[in-house]
């Protein structure tokens, strides 16, 4: 599917006249603010796994027990 330089023109007209044009700019604005916030998000080393917390996960410390769990599996294995 292509579209010509009238078709888009035309298109352009429309969403001007129905937005407006500071309308579009707000929301050009809105949206360029939007995809720097996620893309900032993204690189941020906050978010990223510190070796503490691999620590823990690998540790050999017993997990927390749950009496319900002991119970479904006692009935499960009889």
């Amino acid at each position: 599917m292509h579209f010509n330089i009238w078709q888009l023109a035309i298109v352009l007209v429309i969403v001007v006249l129905i937005f407006g044009t500071k309308r579009l700019k707000s929301i050009g604005s809105d949206l360029g603010g939007a995809i720097k916030g996620f893309k900032k998000s993204m690189d941020s080393e906050v978010d990223k796994p510190s070796e503490d917390s691999q620590k823990r996960i690998d540790s050999d410390e017993e997990d927390a027990e749950f009496p319900e769990r002991k119970k479904k599996d006692k009935s499960r294995s009889v």
